[in-house]
């Protein structure tokens, strides 16, 4: 069973002027963070955690590959 995530930017204010969105495709939150925390080099790492979980989640019918769709990041 797959997931699309539709999760808050977790890059505070200034250095993410507006924040932004990050849309994946991922079996659960564990493999969420793996994605985004391997795809995203910087110091809010911890924060993603909380992101994931308290993000949008859709269950996807068929098969999905695990991945990053979109991201749209100030």
């Amino acid at each position: 069973m797959k997931f699309l995530y539709i999760v808050d930017y977790w890059v505070p204010f200034p250095l993410s002027e507006y924040g932004g969105l990050v849309i994946l495709i991922a079996s659960s939150d564990t493999e969420a963070f793996n994605i985004l925390s391997s795809s995203f080099n910087d110091l809010y790492t911890d924060r993603i955690m909380e992101r994931i979980v308290n993000s949008q989640k859709f269950e996807l019918v068929g098969h999905h590959e695990s991945r990053i769709i979109e991201s749209f990041t100030t």
